[in-house]
């Protein structure tokens, strides 16, 4: 199948709209995401969300209607969300995802397709949607493609990458994988991009996969609102440098709320069934992180009746 970008902006009118606040999730791939998204739709941010915690400023409380929830999976009906999680199980999709743009809703995988999930970052959704094309073969190049550390499953998962290539029809990218599969590629990494991430500390624990040739560790960047500031403006001002985007103006934060997160075999899910036991135990957000398990949010101060499963 291939997902026409036309029918997105029809569906999801709010893709295409200007100055939406938005949440993003705390990582390098949501300020990523934010930075495009300051650049390209002048989108406010707003907070962060990191399935555990949300932090909010006060634009965020007076227009919390109208936050777009970006990288994230969130269920409420209000709410609107771009992400590629896998949220769906035996093809049903509860009520609250209907209003978000999600890349594995949109070509109908589910759980049991897990290995024919979406394979790219949320960013690169983004840059699919909006035809904004990268053809620099350059250090800008190895921060779009270390988002959700999309180059190492250019190399890993092939047959994926190119069905999903083709579900993502009319966008090049063969110009923006070109020469990933490469020593000389790993090499830039190696000694240019993880090198800058560390000495920032944008870089917090290492990830699950490894590189082709250098056997090169993934890298991953966790942050906290609460006292990783310098971190996100140095993200920030890197991203400005090396790809053109405007920085975005940091969110003010008013409150943080507190959360919890779960973990529950899928087998479960399935004997109760999914929109079931999302109603029971009143789910914030969820995605589907493995072939067995799924894990979910529940904010009791919103629901003090709910107990932990």
């Amino acid at each position: 199948m291939k997902i026409d970008r036309k029918n997105i902006f029809k569906r999801y009118t709010w893709l295409s709209e200007k100055k939406r606040p938005f949440i993003i999730s705390n990582d390098y791939d949501g300020l990523i995401c934010a930075s495009f998204l300051s650049h390209h739709l002048n989108w406010n941010l707003v907070g962060y969300y990191d399935y555990n915690s949300i932090w909010l400023s006060k634009e965020a409380k007076k227009n919390k209607k109208d936050i777009i929830w970006v990288d994230l999976n969130i269920l409420p009906k209000n709410g609107k969300s771009i992400g590629g999680h896998i949220v769906s199980i035996k093809g049903e999709v509860p009520v609250g995802f209907k209003t978000s743009c999600n890349a594995n809703i949109l070509a109908k995988v589910s759980s049991e397709d897990f290995n024919n999930k979406y394979p790219f970052s949320t960013l690169l959704l983004l840059l699919w949607l909006f035809n904004v094309q990268y053809k620099k073969d350059d250090i800008g190049k190895l921060f779009l493609l270390h988002s959700d550390n999309t180059w190492m499953k250019v190399q890993k998962y092939s047959k994926n990458i190119s069905t999903w290539k083709n579900i993502l029809d009319d966008y090049n990218w063969n110009q923006l994988f070109s020469n990933i599969d490469s020593i000389e590629y790993e090499s830039k990494i190696d000694q240019y991009l993880y090198p800058k991430l560390i000495q920032i500390g944008a870089s917090s624990k290492f990830g699950k996969l490894s590189s082709k040739y250098l056997n090169i560790k993934s890298r991953e960047c966790k942050f906290n609102p609460d006292w990783d500031t310098d971190i996100i403006l140095k993200l920030f001002d890197l991203f400005g440098y090396h790809l053109g985007w405007t920085p975005p103006k940091l969110p003010i934060i008013s409150e943080c709320i507190n959360g919890k997160r779960y973990k529950i075999s899928l087998d479960h899910i399935k004997k109760i069934g999914l929109n079931e036991f999302i109603k029971k135990n009143k789910i914030f957000s969820y995605a589907i992180t493995s072939t067995t398990n799924i894990n979910y949010t529940l904010f009791n101060s919103y629901h003090s009746n709910v107990k932990k499963t």
